[in-house]
Parts: structure tokens; sequence; C-alpha cells
């Protein structure tokens, strides 16, 4: 930016006519201008300025740089004021990412009461359950659910993410309610196959404060919750799953609890963006927005309702 700051200073000179005018409109040493004029010259290899008597005149090289650099100088001054006034309102484009899942059930909902409370704000929001590189797609912020594995990140945590075994009523009818950890393998088990391969070892507390590991195994897997969901309700087999994603099957009944006094580890709901010194407004109150809204997480708020 010094040479920016020189062209500017040396238009300056030719708008009040000398160098001492152009210093103070510019808060600087007459001495000080002098030295960034001479440095703009060296670096260009030209004089761009002659005395006359009473005043300064360009050069036919200082003419040539001020016809061809005011309005570069000057549209950097726009775009560089435009992006200070950015760094201080809440106003932009902010892309976010989040699995389809969890963006379709509970920031869906929230979407128009963000948006209302900040009007020149502009959303594109991408849901998907591909893991992507935030810096190298252009994503502000990526809602992330479970164990945070990249450490280049800043992560703000928004929830608990409590996780249950479940199953339908019809199938524990047909075929027994597991009693402990153990009888989890003489079961058929629906699998989630997710970026770390199938994740058929399932890790439940052992009721003293430690911890039992139970290789399971079923009929059923995909690489998508909805389906195995659904294929719990249908009565095909355990589930292992988030709170928030069956809690509505939970209040309803079409799903109920498997080994309650063997809960399992909970992982976290977090709000991730990529390290950077500042923060953009519009990023910074969508984390807010949603850390409030989270604070009593609806999905529990589901299941004390069919409590109480």
């Amino acid at each position: 930016m010094d040479r920016i700051d020189d062209i500017r200073l040396f238009l300056r000179v030719l708008d009040f006519g000398s160098i001492s005018a152009a210093a103070r409109s510019l808060d600087l040493s007459v001495a000080v201008a002098s030295q960034r004029l001479q440095r703009l010259e060296r670096g260009l290899g030209v004089r761009l300025l002659h005395r006359t008597t009473r005043r300064l005149h360009a050069t036919p090289e200082g003419a040539a740089l001020a016809e061809q650099g005011r309005p570069l100088v000057e549209d950097l001054e726009v775009l560089t004021d435009g992006l200070r006034q950015a760094g201080r309102e809440v106003a932009g484009t902010l892309r976010v990412t989040a699995s389809a899942s969890f963006g379709r059930q509970y920031l869906s909902p929230l979407l128009p009461e963000f948006l209302a409370l900040h009007p020149r704000i502009r959303l594109s929001m991408d849901l998907g359950d591909q893991l992507v590189d935030l810096v190298s797609s252009g994503f502000d912020l990526a809602v992330r659910i479970g164990t945070l594995d990249d450490s280049t990140l800043v992560a703000r945590r928004l929830a608990a993410n409590r996780r249950l075994l479940c199953a339908s009523p019809g199938y524990l009818r047909e075929r027994g309610t597991p009693r402990t950890p153990q009888d989890l393998a003489d079961h058929d088990c629906l699998l989630l196959v997710g970026r770390h391969g199938r994740q058929d070892i399932w890790r439940l507390g052992d009721g003293n404060g430690g911890e039992v590991t139970v290789r399971v195994r079923g009929r059923v897997e995909s690489n998508f919750g909805e389906l195995l969901r659904d294929a719990a309700v249908a009565g095909l087999g355990i589930a292992l799953h988030s709170v928030w994603h069956v809690c509505e099957d939970l209040r309803a009944g079409r799903l109920v609890q498997v080994l309650p006094e063997h809960p399992l580890t909970d992982t976290g709901i977090h709000a991730v963006m990529p390290q950077r010194r500042l923060v953009p407004p519009r990023v910074r109150a969508f984390v807010d927005f949603l850390a409030e809204r989270f604070s009593d997480p609806p999905w529990e708020r589901c299941l004390r309702e069919r409590r109480g």
C-alpha cells in the first residue's frame, strides 16, 4: 500500500499546488511528504514534478500518472471504504454449510427470524453430508455434529449432541428387549457408514463410570441417517441416533429408548469457522443467534413435553 499512498500524495500535490498544503491535508510533515515523493520518483524511474516560480506542475510523465492513476486510487478508496463499512455492519453474503438432516429440521425454521433481524444479509445455505473444506469452498461457517477432527478451524459449541439407542415397540416385542450391552450382538442393528467407515463398534457406559464395547451387525446399513431412522421406525432393528434426529419419533412412541441405563458418550454440535483475525459481523451475528436459540435445544424440549 506504500506505492498507492505515495500516488495519493502526489495527486494531492497537484490539486493543492504545493507540497506543504498537500502534507497538511494528509497530516504529514513537509519533510516526510518530500521524502515520499522522492521515493515514488525513484521507484518509477521518472521525474513527476517540476517547480515554477509559484507552483509545482506535473511533468509529462507526472501528467500521465495523474490521468491514469487518479481513477484507480479513487476506485480503491471506494472499495476500502466499503470494506470498512462491511466490517462494522451486519451485511453481505453469509455462506453456511450444514448436514442435510439437521439443517432441514433445525436451521431452516430459524432462517426467517434471522433474516428479519438482519435485512442486509444475503444467505447461501448448502445442506449435505459431505465434509467440505471451508476455506477452499469459500464458506464462512459450518454447523458440524460429532467429534471435530480439523484443528485448523475455530469452533464454538452450540449444544450437546446427546445420543441413544432406539428401536420400534414392534421390533422389541418380536425380538425381545436387550438387558445388557452384550445382548446387542444377538440383535439386528442399523449401521451408519460414514467417512470413517462402517460404524459397527458401539461404546456404551457400563453403569459404573466405565465403558463397554460391543461389535454389532445387521441387515441394513447406510450413509444417510434418515434412512436408518425410517428403518428403525419400520421395525428393522436397533439404531444409534442423536436425540435431535429422533426426538419426534420418541415423543410419538414410534421409537423407544433401548438400554437407557447404559448411556453413550455425548459429543457436540458446533459452529465451525476458518481461523481468521477478524470475524465478519455477519458470521458473529449468526453464531450468536444459533447459540441463543440452542441454549435450550428444541429436541430436548420435545422430550420434556412427552414426559410432562
